[in-house]
Parts: structure tokens; sequence; C-alpha cells
């Protein structure tokens, strides 16, 4: 069986990579050789579409199944088209995830682990308040006036 696991670096003892789509490595273990070969993952970059490109990599790679920490819908719909199955393991090593992949350990899913666009993003947020506060001024006019203030908030 020919397994890709995403990794945070090249070889077996490499930690396994929760990303998928922006992994930074896919190490391919085929289990009938014993051969292990890691493949930088090009669309760890990628501007936008970084699951469909990183899905096209693996099954490109000839892989029967993939193991990673999350699948987004992307990548989950590619993979599942190109009939190869996946199985979620986090917190180990790439040998400890294929290890638990032959021990039967891990189950097949089916579909999304995370949703979309679940990689790092900016938001924006901006708010105009109006400040409508009753002054309690200690001068001449003891803060009789109307409260005027106009904050704007913008959040990141």
């Amino acid at each position: 069986m020919r397994i890709v696991v995403t990794a945070t670096g090249p070889g077996l003892e490499a930690q396994v990579d929760p990303r998928f789509g922006r992994c930074a490595f896919f190490v391919l273990v085929d289990t009938e050789t014993g051969a292990v070969e890691s493949t930088p993952n090009p669309a760890t970059s990628s501007p936008g579409g970084a699951g469909i490109m990183a899905a096209q990599t693996v099954i490109n790679m000839g892989a029967e199944a993939v193991i990673s920490g999350n699948f987004g819908p992307n990548a989950s719909g590619a993979l599942s088209s190109g009939g190869v199955k996946m199985y979620s393991y986090a917190g180990g090593t790439v040998k400890e995830a294929v290890d638990a992949l032959l021990a039967g350990r891990l189950t097949p899913i089916s579909g999304v682990t995370v949703g979309s666009g679940a990689g790092p993003g900016y938001g924006g947020g901006g708010g105009a308040g109006r400040g409508r506060g009753m002054g309690r001024g200690m001068g001449r006019g003891r803060g009789m006036g109307r409260g005027q203030g106009r904050g704007m908030g913008g959040g990141w």
C-alpha cells in the first residue's frame, strides 16, 4: 500500500502536520517495498486553492491513502474523487501514523474535518461609536452640554 502522510519535515521521524493543504512535506511510504520518499508541498505558499493543489500532488504520487490532521472541503472532495482514502491522525511522527494505520487503529473519514478557508486569514471589522454621554464637568457649564464624541473603532 502507498500511504502519504503530511509532515512538518522530511522522513519518518518528522511530526505529522495537522494541515493538509498547506503542510510542509508529503512523506510517501510504500508498505510493500519499504521505500520512503519525501516531497515538499508545492501548495504551501499558494495564495488560493491549496487544498486542491495538494490533493492533486498526492494523487499524482500514486497514494492509496493519506494521513493528516485535518482535511478541508476542497481537498476532501478532490481526494475522494481520486479514490484516495483519508485518515485523521494527530500528535506523533510519520512512522507512528503509518504504524497506527497498519495496526487498524485509524478509521477512514468520509468528509471534511475543518471548514472552508480554515488556514490563516485576515478579517476586518470597523465600528463607529457615537458618544452620547452627559458630561459631568466642573467648569462653568457644569457639564450640561450634549456629549458629541464620535468614536471610530477598527479591528483586525
